[in-house]
């Protein structure tokens, strides 16, 4: 077997592992608990804001141009290079910014509680996360070990983290509107042919730069804290 086909025959393996790790991170059937969360939709659709699929694209394309591109993919891949070199305390200071960019309590309580979960799964396959376990535990931080220590490459853990949250923002529509199936697979058909500028976005900010601008999802998420019946954790 010549050079270049062995080369060629692991590139491929390389990029069937990247591809397999991004499906399995990305998974809904990740079991962290993120199907309970809606993050402010659940309280906007009580609210009249969101109640169809018009509005619903909009509130999802606006928090994926606005929050995900500006805040979450930089910070994923600023905590992404600082597992990557072994640096914790540098990941430990970008979590706690995490947690400070979470506009509310139930934002907050949501990053905690589905970093901890997803943590604690890489704890079961073997992946120590360096303490960052409990107080300073992000789901932002949990997924950025896992895509570092599976082989993915900073731009595909970033596609599969934005696409893991398109899938559950879409999934929590369909059930709060209601929408129906193929509705919800006509706003992810919108939105996931903005996911790669989004990343590039995200690609792109200095530190100084980051930053959401959410304040219709801030302001749900706050008053969801109090609705009186509700499906959802956020």
């Amino acid at each position: 077997m010549s050079t270049d086909v062995r080369a060629a025959e692991a590139l491929e393996a390389s990029s069937a592992r990247e591809l397999l790790s991004a499906l399995r991170l990305s998974s809904p059937s990740l079991p962290i608990g993120a199907y309970a969360y809606s993050q402010g939709l659940e309280q906007a659709a009580a609210a009249g804001l969101v109640h169809d699929e018009s509005s619903a694209l909009d509130w999802i394309s606006g928090l994926l141009t606005h929050a995900i591109a500006r805040f979450d993919v930089p910070l994923l891949l600023r905590l992404y290079a600082a597992w990557a070199h072994g640096d914790v305390g540098a990941a430990r200071r970008w979590a706690r910014l995490v947690i400070a960019g979470r506009e509310s309590a139930e934002l907050q309580a949501e990053e905690r509680q589905l970093g901890q979960s997803l943590f604690r799964l890489l704890a079961d396959t073997g992946l120590a996360a360096g303490g960052l376990e409990h107080g300073d535990a992000t789901y932002l931080g949990a997924f950025a070990l896992a895509a570092s220590s599976w082989g993915m490459r900073p731009r595909a853990a970033a596609l599969a983290y934005a696409y893991a949250w398109l899938e559950h923002q879409t999934s929590a529509a369909v059930r709060i509107v209601p929408l129906g199936h193929a509705a919800g697979q006509r706003i992810l058909s919108q939105c996931l042919g903005r996911v790669p500028g989004v990343v590039a976005t995200g690609e792109a900010l200095s530190d100084p730069e980051i930053g959401a601008f959410s304040p219709g999802q801030a302001l749900s998420s706050a008053l969801h804290e109090t609705q009186y019946s509700r499906l959802f954790r956020s």
